[in-house]
Formats: structure tokens, sequence, C-alpha cells
């Protein structure tokens, strides 16, 4: 009777739990104003009676108990129930997870700037961890890891079976140690890499000049993105000399949505920018430009790749549909869902998707990503090496050159000039000649009429 009651008090107990859990969590999970917000049609709902939640609630306190009373080894209630429900969660999407107190404590870590690790943005993929991209001049990226790679192993310990949050404690640590990963790649045989930990900081925005067309770097969203990006666009259009810009959002994985909305702003003079639909009674918002374009129409391509997520699609998918640049690259990741921390009071919390991502257009970014306006795969530029083997110099009793001292640095110059990253980066040197292409374009709009091409006559 007492086992009975004790059940019975279990299950109730954790009714009101989650009725009362629920309720907050629809109060506080995302800041939706209604003022601004448009009203799709909610998604259909889950129609159970209140007498089939009780009976679900009442399977689990079994489940509980059993495994609680007979399994194997012993296992306390807490490691059960956080269990429990990081594996409701895991269930349901990739982002959506269960964060234990010291799970917790590390993402605060890494979102106020610097932490141990590698410098890769992961998510699980049937059973292991593909990684979305490398973050830029971090030990990953310059140990050669790229956007799709999968990693099975991490220190020899196979990843299968491994959480998500398992698997990116391994590969945490303290800087300077090392972690050697296996990994598999499309089309290469299985291979491992040793990587030495580092603190990762970011730089969000670097800017440079490839000839007469201004770079734009922007590697992550943070909350200083934004404001960062508009200072080097001002610094860049101090040289009348520049035609136009390329917005560079390969392995871009994203960050936080303001500063996706606040990056759009800067290039479109008016206009939607994104929506984001959800549950509850404020089922969307939608996000809008200022009025006023910064570089004002400056031709502009935005450069995307399969490592380019979330916000990084949020602001090519709102430039595209604006049609205020040319997209190139390739087709980016497909991650168009919303994740919403939301503490539990006890140094824990969830990590829940909460809603999802819709261009100006009304396309959902979620799986499908963003297709580029014109496709430029990854290239290796090479020099044709002509054959010198019969030319003056080759001739019996040629002459010398006798100025041949004089320009010793001239090769070595040019061997450090061909070395040079962007030289090499054959998306980016398109994507530089797209804008010169624009701005071509447009000078030949801009051009006077004649008189015959305005439709008068000729005296």
């Amino acid at each position: 009777m007492e086992r009975a009651k004790s059940r019975f008090l279990f299950v109730a107990g954790l009714v009101f739990f989650l009725a009362g859990f629920g309720f907050w969590l629809g109060a506080s999970s995302l800041d939706l104003s209604a003022s601004d917000a448009k009203k799709p049609a909610p998604p259909a709902k889950v129609k159970e009676t209140e007498r089939e939640v009780y009976e679900y609630l009442e399977t689990f306190g079994k489940a509980f108990e059993i495994t609680r009373a007979r399994y194997v080894d012993e296992v306390s209630s807490k490691e059960l129930i956080e269990a429990a429900i990081d594996g409701m969660l895991s269930k349901r999407d990739p982002h959506s997870s269960f964060l234990n107190d010291e799970d917790y404590r590390e993402m605060n870590e890494t979102t106020r700037g610097g932490f141990g690790g590698l410098g890769i943005e992961v998510t699980m993929d049937k059973g292991v961890v593909k990684v979305v991209s490398p973050m830029d001049d971090t030990p990953a990226f310059k140990a050669g890891i790229e956007a799709g790679d999968l990693i099975t192993h991490i220190d020899d310990t196979q990843v299968y079976g491994l959480s998500l949050q398992e698997a990116i404690k391994k590969m945490k640590g303290k800087p300077g140690t090392k972690v050697k990963l296996k990994v598999f790649r499309e089309g290469k045989e299985p291979f491992d890499v040793e990587i030495t930990r580092a603190i990762i900081k970011i730089d969000a925005v670097k800017s440079r000049k490839l000839g007469d067309v201004g770079i734009l770097r922007l590697s992550a969203f943070n909350e200083n993105s934004s404001e960062e990006l508009k200072r080097a666009i001002n610094e860049l259009k101090k040289d009348k000399n520049i035609k136009g810009l390329v917005l560079d959002l390969r392995n871009n994985t994203g960050g936080l949505l303001d500063q996706a909305v606040a990056v759009s702003d800067l290039f479109l003079d008016q206009g939607e920018v994104v929506s984001i639909k959800s549950r509850g009674a404020d089922a969307g918002r939608v996000y809008f430009a200022n009025k006023g374009d910064l570089t004002k129409g400056m031709p502009l391509v935005v450069l995307i790749n399969g490592g380019s997520a979330s916000a990084a699609e949020i602001v090519a998918g709102a430039l595209q549909d604006h049609r205020r640049a040319v997209v190139m690259g390739t087709k980016s990741y497909g991650k168009g869902s919303v994740q919403t921390l939301i503490p539990l009071g006890d140094a824990t919390a969830l990590k829940l998707t909460t809603a999802r991502y819709y261009t100006p257009s009304g396309r959902s970014i979620q799986a499908d990503g963003i297709e580029p306006d014109i496709v430029v795969n990854r290239a290796k530029i090479e020099e044709f090496k002509e054959d010198r083997s019969f030319s003056e110099s080759t001739m019996q009793n040629a002459l010398k050159n006798d100025g041949k001292d004089k320009l010793a640095g001239t090769k070595a110059d040019r061997e450090r000039r061909d070395e040079d990253r962007d030289r090499n980066d054959y998306q980016l040197q398109r994507a530089a000649d797209m804008v010169r292409g624009l701005f071509f374009m447009r000078e030949q709009t801009a051009l006077p009429k004649t008189e015959e091409e305005k439709g008068g006559k000729k005296q």
C-alpha cells in the first residue's frame, strides 16, 4: 500500500511540475512582440486527453522506479532524471539538449569569449560528430578540418553511443594539450589528425582590399559584429577606387539573431529581413530593416558554402530575396531553427528549439539552406609550367644576362605573391570579378542618353 501511495505521489508531483514548467516555458522562452508580428496559422496540435497524459506519466514513473531499484549498477535519481530529460530533447532535433550544471557553466564561459578547444562548430549526424564549420585561424582550421567532415573517434574512443555534449567535452580541454581525431571525409580514406587545443577567441570581422574590391570577412555573429562591420565598411569607403564589396560568410556558423538583422540592415534600404514562427500566443515575429543603405547601393556579392549556417543564412537569404546582392559559392548548411537557452533555476538549463526562420519571400531555411545565384565550387589554381628546355638560354655560347644580379629578388617576390591566400582562393577571386562586372554594368546604365535614345530627333 505504501509503495503504491509513493508511486502515486511521485507521478502526481511530476505531473504538476511539468504542467507548471510548461506554463512558465510558454511565457518566457521567446520575447515575441505582438505589435510587429505576423500571425501565421499555428501548427496542428497533438490531440491528447488528460487521462492519456497521466497514463504516460505513470508509465514513466514505473520505468523510473524499476530502473533505480533493479539496474545492475546503483544509479542516483538525479542521473536518471537528467538522462530522461536529455533523451526527451535529443529525440526532437540535433540542437535541443539538457545542460546539467557543468554543461551550463561551460556554455556561459564560452559565450563570454575564450575557451580551451579546437575551434569547430559541430552537430550529431547518425551517431557521429559532424563538422558544421571550422572557425577561422583556430587549431582545427589550421589542421585542415573541413565542413562536412565526420569525426568517428576522439583519442581512440568511439563516438558512436556518446551524446553531443559528451563528445564536445572530450574535444575540449586545457590549452596546449593534444587530442587525436579520426576523420571520415567523402571521397577519401579515414585518416587521423592530431590537434593542439588552444584558447579560442574569434575576431568576428576582418577587412582588406583585393585590388579595387573591398573584402569583408564575417566569421561570427556576436554582440559587436554589426558595429565592427559598420566601421570596416566606412573605412573601405574612404578609398574612392573601391568598386564594390564582397561579404564573405563562408564557414560562418551563425550566432545572435539580432546581429543577423543588424548586419542585413547595413546593406538594405528598407523591407523585411527575416521572420520567425513559433508556437503559443505570439505565433511569429517579423524583423525589418531601417531606412538607409550604408553602402549607398554599392555592388555587393555574398559568398557562402556548406559551413554557412543559421544567422549567416538569414543575411544571405535577405540580401538575395531583396536582390541587393549576388549570392555565390555553394549551398549553405540549412539550419533554419531558433534555439533558446532556458535556465531551470537550479544551475541547469534547457537549450530548446523554439522557432523556425523564414526569408522575406517566405522560404524556410531549415534543411534546404540557401541556394547561391551562381554556383562556384572550390577549385585549386595552379600555374601552368611552360616547357623551357629549349630557349635562348639553352643555346650554345648564348650571351649571359648582365642584369641578373640586380633582379635577384624578383622571383622570390613573385613566389610570395603566389602564396598569398587571396590569390589562391578561387571562390573569392570569382566573387571579386563579379563585383567588378556589376560595377561596370551600373556605370554603363548610368551613362547619359543621347537625344535619339530619349526618343528625340537630331535637327
